[in-house]
Order: structure tokens, then C-alpha cells, then sequence
């Protein structure tokens, strides 16, 4: 898209586990997956395959038994609840609901040194306000750190974004506005400076050619790094949040 990049958030099933047939007009590649941000929306599992509507549907219909298999190694949805853990900047932390204290949410550490979540007010409003500080988390270090590469690459940031995105961890545009996931504040501090640096560099190069690479590399030497958590343990991300579905 003309003006606009994107980082991509899909977790890959390798080729050979694949069971695409090149012979019957498909392309064997490697299926991609994703769990729905969605509440109203299911899994799934998208086939990097050309094949036309009614080929794809009897793709879907042969290997039904592969697709389910795949879907059941997705993560389970971990709801924000009371004595639930989330990661917080790559922290295990347990959720701690505190209705009688005052306040929102805020981290603190128990006696036996865990990292806690802590939520006052009523029970009924404890997963919104988790959401929301994670949310306000997320944008603070975002800022901070595309602040930091801007500087350091000598361009300007309009604006930054946090938005609870389906397929992309971040994006920019030509005008200077940068976008990202809130989930990244979930993930180690390493992964989210990652991808400010990946967002910020696009600034200059808005494509992802062999120059954007270098200039990434120069500004964050952890991009490696970042790019393999990210490959490993991105997917688990989306599934913070989100209702147990029956």
C-alpha cells in the first residue's frame, strides 16, 4: 500500500506440515495463523495457497482433520479475572483484585517478592480497567521510544497510536503517524523497542528493502533478537483479554 508500512503479526506451520498439492493447482508453502482479537470471530488457519473458491472449499473439507489439529495448538484465551497472571513487559504478573482499596490498577510486588496487578473498585469493572491500563502502559513506552529513534534518525513522529490490531503489530504512514499494538506491552521491553525502531525507521524507507534492513540494524542491534521472540511467542499475545469462548 502506497504511503503506508506494516509489521506483520503471524505465527508460521512449516511447509512440510502443509498438505497442499502443487499437482492440483496449488502452490505448497507455509500456512499462516492468527487467533482472532475478535470475541465474535473464531480462529484460524490461513493457507499461503492459490486455488480457486470451490478448490479451496474442498480443500477445507479433505483436510478438516489437519485444520482442527492446528487450530488446537493455538493458545486458550486468558481472560483479565481475579488470580489470573498476565505478562507485563515481559513479567509474569497475578491479576489482584482489591474492591476496598482506593484507586485504579497499579503494580506492586507481594510478600514472597510475585509481581501483582492490583484493581480496585467493583468486580464488574475489573477487565475493563486492566485493559485500559495496559492500553496507557503501552502508549507511554511507545512514545518514549519512538521519541528516542526519531532522535537518533533525525525525523519527526506526528503521532503515536495504540489500537487492539488484528494482523499487524505496527504500522506508519507518510504522514508521520505511527501505529501500534497495545499488546506489545505484554511482550519483553527488547520486543516493543524493536518494533518503535521498525515503525520509526519506515519514516525514511517505507518499504522493507535490503537499505531499511541496514538502517534498522544500525538503530536497533537487538532486531534479531526481537524478531525471533516475536516468531516463537507473538501469537500467545492475543490471547490476553480475550472471554472464554465454550
Amino acid at each position: 500500500m502506497r504511503g503506508h508500512a506494516s509489521t506483520w503479526q503471524y505465527g508460521t506451520i512449516e511447509s512440510s506440515e502443509c498438505p497442499c498439492d502443487s499437482s492440483r493447482g496449488f502452490i505448497a508453502g507455509r500456512a499462516k495463523f492468527r487467533p482472532s482479537t475478535s470475541s465474535s470471530t473464531a480462529s484460524f488457519i490461513r493457507c499461503a495457497c492459490v486455488a480457486t473458491g470451490r478448490r479451496t472449499k474442498a480443500f477445507a473439507q479433505k483436510n478438516g482433520a489437519w485444520i482442527a489439529a492446528r487450530l488446537r495448538r493455538l493458545p486458550q484465551a486468558a481472560p483479565f479475572a481475579p488470580g489470573a497472571t498476565l505478562p507485563l513487559r515481559g513479567e509474569p504478573h497475578r491479576i489482584e483484585h482489591r474492591p476496598s482499596a482506593r484507586g485504579t490498577v497499579w503494580a506492586e510486588a507481594g510478600e514472597d517478592g510475585a509481581h501483582m496487578l492490583c484493581v480496585a473498585g467493583d468486580r464488574a469493572h475489573l477487565a475493563r480497567r486492566v485493559g485500559d491500563y495496559l492500553k496507557r502502559a503501552a502508549k507511554h513506552d511507545l512514545q518514549a521510544s519512538c521519541r528516542r529513534y526519531a532522535a537518533d534518525l533525525g525525523v519527526t513522529v506526528k503521532r503515536v497510536s495504540v489500537r487492539d490490531q488484528t494482523s499487524r503489530w505496527g504500522s506508519c504512514s507518510s504522514t508521520g503517524v505511527l501505529s501500534f499494538s497495545w499488546r506489545l506491552i505484554l511482550a519483553p521491553p527488547f520486543v516493543l523497542d524493536y518494533l518503535a525502531a521498525h515503525e520509526v525507521a519506515h519514516l525514511i524507507e517505507m518499504n522493507h528493502s535490503r537499505r531499511f534492513w541496514r538502517l534498522l540494524l544500525r538503530a536497533c542491534p537487538a532486531t534479531h533478537r526481537a524478531k525471533v521472540w516475536l516468531n516463537v511467542h507473538g501469537a500467545d499475545l492475543h490471547r490476553y483479554g480475550e472471554p472464554q469462548l465454550d
